[in-house]
């Protein structure tokens, strides 16, 4: 046996870093358990190959060109734009790769790539796993992940085989171990409903500059005048130089964090949190953090209208409304302690933070033949 895993995910300006960071998240699990990690990333402007070397992996680059204008496959994805070529293309340096590796498990997340990628690629895995947040595509996967809360079984049924195990819902999120070593402590210190520390987090890129809007609302909101205000971006965000500038015009203190590596310790401190709604969210419910989620793109709507029914957070539908919405729904929040709490237990039951260990146990024992917890 190889006990090899291969990645293959992207970041980028344009796709963000929660598909990598996530799947860095098993990877780190996986390592840690013996498994040897290889990853397969494009050279997009905006990667994080540099963090997955220094992370400890193996990455193998594949070139990126700005000139590229390939013609996409008919009835192309309608992410396929994220790829930088063809699924063709992409497989067959891929192929190149994969065929001495021979990994035990390919696991793919990117949303421009689906069963045709994956069948040209057969050959040269034993097992393929596909994390996805859309269910629009089909795939081949012996395996499938969907984190999203709410997400159903019946949403995949004709999209992946018949004989596909399939893993659905925010139990399953990929978080890292921090998340539920801190979950006790950040649980116990929100039951004075106070509010002090503010976080705000976009997300790695934030190319849209939701942050300086966040910042620019936040200007007009009736705040404590010891509120304290966190940034956390990362340092590939085009607008980290304007967000740094204008943090020292705020009227309270502001300190903007960049590529931190305590995101658990920095949330499981805050009392409330604006942010993306991506994956970070499961992040923010394993600690009961009470949120305000700014919807940034069109497949995060669903989700994050789910965990508002559910009580979790505040939804604000588009950068567009941050100016308005946001005020009104701080002064909910400041005026309303009983709401306050109620958001915290609402969030904290939708994930207890330990799907890295329970998908890690089913890489493993397909590897190892046992649990290698």
């Amino acid at each position: 046996m190889s006990n090899l895993v291969a990645f293959r995910a992207d970041a980028s300006l344009q796709i963000g870093t929660g598909h990598v960071m996530r799947c860095l998240t098993l990877a780190d699990s996986l390592k840690a358990r013996g498994v040897e990690t290889h990853f397969i990333c494009r050279e997009h402007p905006g990667h994080l190959i540099d963090l997955i070397r220094d992370k400890g992996h193996l990455v193998h680059s594949l070139p990126f060109s700005s000139a590229v204008r390939e013609i996409y496959e008919f009835g192309a994805l309608a992410h396929a734009d994220w790829l930088g070529t063809s699924q063709a293309v992409d497989a067959e340096f891929c192929a190149q790769i994969l065929r001495p590796l021979h990994p035990d498990w390919l696991i793919v997340d990117h949303y421009a790539l689906d069963e045709c990628w994956e069948k040209l690629l057969s050959p040269f895995y034993k097992k393929l796993m596909v994390i996805d947040d859309l269910a629009d595509r089909k795939h081949i996967s012996n395996l499938l992940l969907d984190q999203n809360f709410g997400r159903i079984s019946d949403d995949y049924l004709s999209l992946i085989p018949s004989e596909s195990h399939l893993l659905c819902g925010s139990q399953y999120a990929l978080l890292r171990h921090e998340f539920t070593t801190l979950r006790a402590h950040s649980l116990m210190r929100r039951s004075s409903a106070m509010v002090k520390n503010i976080m705000i987090s976009m997300g790695g890129v934030d190319g849209d500059n939701a942050t300086q809007s966040v910042l620019t609302a936040l200007q007009s909101c009736p705040m404590p005048s010891d509120v304290q205000i966190t940034v956390v971006m990362g340092k590939t965000a085009p607008w980290l130089h304007e967000v740094k500038e204008m943090a020292k015009e705020m009227p309270w203190p502001t300190e903007v964090k960049v590529n931190v590596n305590n995101m658990a310790e920095l949330m499981s401190e805050a009392d409330i949190s604006i942010g993306g709604a991506g994956s970070t969210s499961w992040e923010r419910c394993c600690l009961g953090l009470p949120s305000i989620l700014i919807v940034l793109a069109a497949n995060q709507k669903d989700s994050c209208n789910r965990l508002e029914l559910a009580g979790a957070c505040k939804m604000i539908e588009s950068i567009t409304t941050i100016t308005i919405d946001l005020r009104i729904l701080i002064g909910q929040i400041l005026c309303n302690k009983d709401s306050l709490l109620a958001m915290q237990r609402c969030a904290a039951e939708i994930t207890d933070g330990k799907g890295t260990q329970l998908i890690s146990d089913l890489i493993t024992s397909s590897i190892f033949g046992v649990n290698n917890a």
